[in-house]
């Protein structure tokens, strides 16, 4: 029996118990918060009476709308309820619809406030904290609200973007109703100045994307060669204006595949509703591979970033924090994953390998290689760390950025500067490299000083390794998100790089969400 539920039973003995009541208190009991809930109200009805037609038209129009959210409209049964509610015939029956309409209440508020999936047992990268909703706190917001429409209303994000986002899946589904987007380009590659079937399928592709005026023209021309440019750059493609392979594989997917982006970028906006993101915030987009400053909901900052790679113990996780700190010449304490897997390999087939990394022991002591007998150590039981001082060369680079936490992730710069030239840049072992460091921490420094530069500079010409502590912490977000709107509404997506949207989709399929019939 819930907790709760003991007290209400109490309550109702030795009374004289309708049917009504005694039906409310059998069906709520295995609830904490229907049961509490109920009992807090002495078992009085907020759905099932001629008083209640107002807040009970509303539940049931909001869950005829869920599946405009994305969510499992069959999971609520709006229809399932208006049948049980023309079809009573005893007090009994009422008490049973009473609870059952509360129940897909809690259910639908549930979902549309905070999310249908747990990820973290989806997906072990996802270690966002989900701020649920107090299931008391919604049923006695609902009962006491004096217009419910709007109340139902508030309970999903009000992020502008997922407004944004609803209206692309409307879009998206008015498209595939009217047959998608075409058939797909049947080529590996097309380049300006080609001819043929195929540049004609990508114009009439581009066309019904919206990215080309009408024309019938059958060759690779200007405008076709400027819409595949923006395409590119609506993508993060290299706008190279070429129909390469890539960029191909991209304009094939069909309206389908990217309404599954929508719909999962809604629910990972849901898991983020509740959290204040700071009127100045990090936002880390890891499929976008970049780094922004928001500030009052503009941006102030942007560049490139390398994340983790596609490997189950290197993948960047999905979380929020607030960065605190940033530390200038840094050292690089080795992760021991790094050197026991890594270093410790190496290092028992030359004890010099890696010879720019310094070993220490429990104490920090500095500990020569040739007294380490490396052979007589395994992953278990290596009794060192190590520790790369401060230089040019040091694999953090110059600057990283802190935001403590248990994953041992932050921003840092880095000396591979090569690798922010490339187009998929998920080459990390978790951490975010940062393509443009200094800017960043000039940025995150012009609160506290009016010389940020100036500042900066005159600590890393010391050389010595120097923690700033920010004044104002400033939350950071590590996000996922294939699909994105712009301000103005424009979708954008991105390649599902670490292949968590795929495995999400499935499990919001598995929960009930459903797609229209397929098309290209």
């Amino acid at each position: 029996m819930a907790p709760g539920a003991g007290a209400a039973q109490s309550a109702l003995q030795g009374a004289t118990i309708s049917g009504f009541t005694q039906a409310i208190a059998e069906q709520a009991a295995a609830d904490q918060a229907l049961a509490a809930f109920y009992a807090q109200r002495d078992y009085a009805p907020i759905w099932t009476t001629g008083a209640d037609a107002a807040r009970r038209g509303a539940l049931l129009r909001a869950l005829d709308g869920a599946a405009a959210h994305g969510l499992p409209a069959s999971r609520y049964d709006a229809e399932g309820l208006r049948a049980r509610f023309a079809a009573i015939r005893s007090e009994r029956e009422r008490g049973l619809l009473e609870v059952a309409m509360s129940r897909a209440f809690l259910d639908y508020a549930h979902d549309v406030s905070n999310g249908i999936l747990e990820p973290a047992k989806i997906d072990s990268g996802i270690v966002r904290q989900i701020p649920r909703r107090d299931g008391l706190e919604l049923l006695t917001g609902i009962a006491g609200a004096e217009a419910p429409a709007p109340f139902l209303r508030a309970l999903a994000p009000h992020a502008p973007q997922y407004a944004l986002l609803m209206k692309a899946k409307l879009d998206l589904e008015a498209q595939l109703a009217q047959g998608g987007w075409g058939a797909p380009v049947p080529a590996k590659a097309l380049r300006p100045g080609d001819q043929g079937p195929a540049v004609v399928a990508l114009r009439d592709r581009l066309q019904a994307m919206g990215y080309l005026g009408r024309t019938a023209t059958a060759e690779y021309d200007g405008d076709l060669q400027k819409a595949v440019q923006q395409y590119q750059f609506d993508l993060g493609i290299t706008p190279d204006g070429v129909a390469g392979a890539g960029t191909l594989t991209e304009i094939n997917r069909s309206p389908q595949e990217r309404l599954q982006s929508i719909l999962v970028a809604m629910e990972r906006l849901r898991w983020m509703n509740g959290i204040d993101l700071g009127a100045r915030h990090i936002w880390v987009n890891i499929t976008d591979f970049s780094v922004r400053i928001i500030d009052h909901g503009k941006q102030s900052f942007e560049s490139v970033t390398v994340v983790g790679q596609n490997q189950s113990d290197r993948r960047t996780p999905e979380f929020s924090d607030e960065m605190e700190m940033m530390v200038i010449n840094p050292s690089w304490h080795v992760p021991r994953s790094i050197t026991v897997k890594e270093y410790l390999p190496m290092m028992q087939r030359n004890p010099n390998a890696a010879g720019h990394i310094k070993l220490v022991d429990s104490r920090g002591r500095t500990v020569p290689r040739s007294a380490v007998n490396f052979a007589s150590y395994n992953a278990r039981n290596f009794p060192f760390a190590m520790k790369q001082p401060p230089s040019d060369g040091n694999a953090l680079g110059l600057v990283k950025f802190l935001f403590p936490n248990k994953y041992n992730i932050y921003l840092h710069d880095t000396p591979s500067k090569s690798l922010f030239q490339k187009e998929v840049r998920a080459y990390s072992h978790g951490c975010i490299r940062v393509g443009k460091p200094f800017d960043l921490a000039y940025a995150l420094l012009a609160p506290q000083t009016d010389d940020p530069e100036g500042y900066f500079q005159r600590i890393l010409r010391t050389g010595a390794e120097t923690t700033v502590k920010l004044d104002q912490p400033v939350p950071v977000h590590l996000v996922y998100f294939t699909a994105w709107p712009t301000a103005r509404g424009k979708m954008e997506y991105r390649r599902d790089v670490y292949g968590r949207d795929g495995t999400l989709w499935a499990a919001l399929a598995k929960a009930g969400v459903e797609l229209p019939g397929a098309a290209h």
